[in-house]
C-alpha cells in the first residue's frame, strides 16, 4: 500500500509573512529554504509517497481575500514545483474563517475523509508536514505522524489564535506522541523519510559448513542495534562496536566447533558478514562510497580509510604484544579483516598505535564502524553509482 504526505503550504512550502500571514501577491512569494531541492529528491527516490497538499485560506473568496488574488499565486507556486517533478496527487483548500470551526478546517478531516476509508493508503504510516500546531493535531485526527517543521525550531512558541482555539482540548504529552520529527529545515525531513524506508530492508544470509553455522541478518540503514552471540565473549564486544558506531543494525548467531579452536568461527562469521554486507549495498547506487576516520582511546590512536569499489585488499600496520585480548588471539584479527575485504569487496586500510592491546584493536573496530558508516551515507546531491565507470 502507498502512503501519503499530507504537506502544509504556508510556512511549510513557502514561508509565511507576518503581520497578516496572507501571501497576496506574487511577490511575497519566498520559497522555504532548500524546499524545492528535497522535495524533489522525496518524489524521486520514495516513490511509495503521494503529495497531498493541505492548506486553510482564511476567507478566500470573500472582500478580505478574493480568489482573483489567490489562484494566481497558487498556480505560479505549483508551475515552478512541477518544474522539479514536484507534483501534488491531490490539492485541498479550506476556504473557511477560524471562528466558523468547520469540520473541514484543519486540524479538521472533513475534507480528507476519503483517505482514511481507501484501501489505497497506509494512513498510519503516512505523515503531515506543517509549521503549526494544527497541522500536529490533524495528523493525531488523521491516525498518522506528524513531521513538525518551524523556523529556529519555535516548536509550540507564538501560538496563532487559531491555534490557541485548539490547543486546551489537547495535553502537550498526547501531541508529543503524534510528533516522529522536529525541525527547522527539509533535509532533515528528507533523511528522516530516507531512514524510515530503508529501515524495514533488512537483509540475511545464512552460511553453513561442516564447521561452523552462521546466519547474519543486517539493515544498513538502523539505529545501531545489535544482537551478537558467536561463542566468543570479546568477538561478540567488537562486533557490537561495529552495529553502535556505524548505525547498522545487526544480528549475528554462529554455532562454531569452539572444542577446536576460535578460528572458523571467526573466519566464518567475517566472511559472512562481508557477503551479507555486499549484498545490501546493491548496485551502491547514491552511496559516499569512501569512508575515512581516525579515532582517539586513551593511549591508541587508530586511522581506517576504506574504498567500497569492488576491489578487495587489506593493508594492515598493527603490531600487537601479546597473544590473545579476552578470549580472541590478536593474530585472527588481521585474518577478520582479510576476510571481511575479500567478501564485502572493498579497500581497506588500517594502522594503529597505542601501548593498551584492549584500547588499541576496541578502537580499531569503532574507527571501522564510523568510516563504513561514512561509505554507506547518501549523497545529498547525486543519486548515481559513485564512479566514473558508471559501474562498481
Amino acid at each position: 500500500m502507498k502512503k501519503i504526505l499530507f504537506i502544509d503550504r504556508d510556512g511549510t512550502i513557502i514561508q509565511e509573512n507576518p503581520p497578516n500571514y496572507q501571501i497576496d501577491s506574487i511577490e511575497k512569494i519566498i520559497f522555504y529554504p532548500r524546499v524545492i531541492f528535497f522535495l524533489s529528491k522525496i518524489v524521486q527516490e520514495l516513490k511509495n509517497y503521494d503529495l497531498v497538499m493541505v492548506s486553510n485560506q482564511d476567507g478566500l473568496g470573500t472582500n478580505k481575500f478574493p480568489e482573483k488574488i489567490f489562484w494566481p499565486i497558487q498556480n505560479h507556486i505549483l508551475n515552478i514545483l512541477k518544474t522539479e517533478g514536484i507534483n501534488f496527487h491531490s490539492i485541498h483548500i479550506d476556504k473557511s474563517f477560524p471562528e466558523e470551526k468547520l469540520s473541514t478546517r484543519k486540524p479538521g478531516i472533513g475534507m480528507l475523509t476519503s483517505y482514511i476509508n481507501s484501501n489505497l493508503y497506509d494512513i498510519s504510516k503516512s505523515f503531515v508536514i506543517g509549521d503549526r500546531l494544527t497541522d500536529v493535531l490533524l495528523a493525531k485526527n488523521l491516525g498518522c505522524k506528524s513531521i513538525w517543521i518551524k523556523k529556529n525550531y519555535h516548536h509550540y512558541d507564538n501560538f496563532t489564535e487559531d491555534e490557541k482555539s485548539y490547543y486546551p482540548t489537547i495535553d502537550k504529552e498526547s501531541i508529543e506522541k503524534v510528533i516522529l520529527l522536529k525541525t527547522d529545515n527539509w533535509k532533515d525531513i528528507y533523511n528522516y523519510l530516507l531512514f524510515i524506508n530503508n529501515n524495514n530492508k533488512i537483509i540475511s544470509y545464512h552460511r553453513t559448513t561442516s564447521e561452523t553455522n552462521v546466519k547474519i541478518d543486517i539493515s544498513l540503514y538502523g539505529v545501531g542495534k545489535s544482537h551478537i552471540d558467536t561463542g566468543i565473549g570479546f568477538f561478540d564486544h567488537l562486533l557490537q562496536q561495529i552495529a553502535f558506531h556505524s548505525y547498522i543494525d545487526l544480528k549475528i548467531n554462529v554455532i562454531g566447533d569452539s572444542y577446536v579452536d576460535e578460528h572458523h568461527t571467526i573466519e566464518d562469521t567475517a566472511i559472512t558478514l562481508g557477503t551479507v554486507f555486499y549484498k545490501s549495498l546493491g548496485n551502491k547506487k547514491g552511496i559516499e562510497r569512501y569512508g575515512f576516520y581516525s579515532l582517539p582511546m586513551d593511549d591508541s590512536l587508530s586511522t581506517v580509510v576504506l574504498d567500497l569499489g569492488g576491489r578487495s585488499k587489506l593493508i594492515w600496520k598493527v603490531k600487537f604484544f601479546r597473544e590473545k585480548i579476552g578470549d580472541m588471539p590478536v593474530e585472527m584479527f588481521y585474518h577478520f579483516f582479510q576476510s571481511f575485504s575479500i567478501n564485502a569487496k572493498c579497500n581497506i586500510h588500517i594502522k594503529a598505535i597505542g601501548s593498551n592491546e584492549h584500547h588499541k584493536i576496541e578502537s580499531i573496530f569503532k574507527c571501522f564502524a564510523r568510516a563504513i558508516k561514512m561509505a554507506i551515507k547518501k549523497n545529498d546531491y547525486k543519486d548515481e553509482i559513485p564512479s566514473s565507470k558508471g559501474i562498481l
